[in-house]
């Protein structure tokens, strides 16, 4: 029904930057929430960036600052603009969405992940 597609990741050096684009595609009424995790080798997946139909964003407590989260409505896609990049961000970057679909005027919600794009950044 929906794939959320992400693209943009890679090998960069401390310092770097990157950005990440996540492409949400199919049968679609309306996308919600659009946001960003990451998990690292031996570790929970954790929220990085976030930001609703309002455009209202959040931020993990370890980016602030330093990672920009934006999305362009019209095409369903959402951007991770990442800066000043460390070793400690390395870890698989996971797109995920809330997304409203309509079937036979029935409504309904449902959560969409992606399947991730692998960050490195290396010391």
């Amino acid at each position: 029904q929906v794939q959320l597609v992400e693209s943009g990741g890679g090998l960069v050096q401390a310092g770097g930057s990157l950005r990440l684009s996540c492409v949400a595609s199919g049968s679609i009424l309306r996308v919600n929430t659009m946001g960003w995790y990451r998990q690292a080798p031996g570790k929970q997946r954790e929220l990085v960036a976030s930001a609703d139909s309002g455009d209202t964003t959040n931020y993990g407590d370890s980016v602030k600052g330093r990672f920009t989260i934006s999305k362009d409505n019209a095409k369903n896609t959402v951007y991770l603009q990442m800066t000043n990049l460390k070793p400690e961000d390395t870890a698989v970057y996971y797109c995920k969405s809330d997304i409203t679909h309509d079937s036979g005027g029935y409504r309904y919600t449902a959560r969409y992940w992606g399947q991730g794009t692998q960050v490195t950044v290396s010391s």
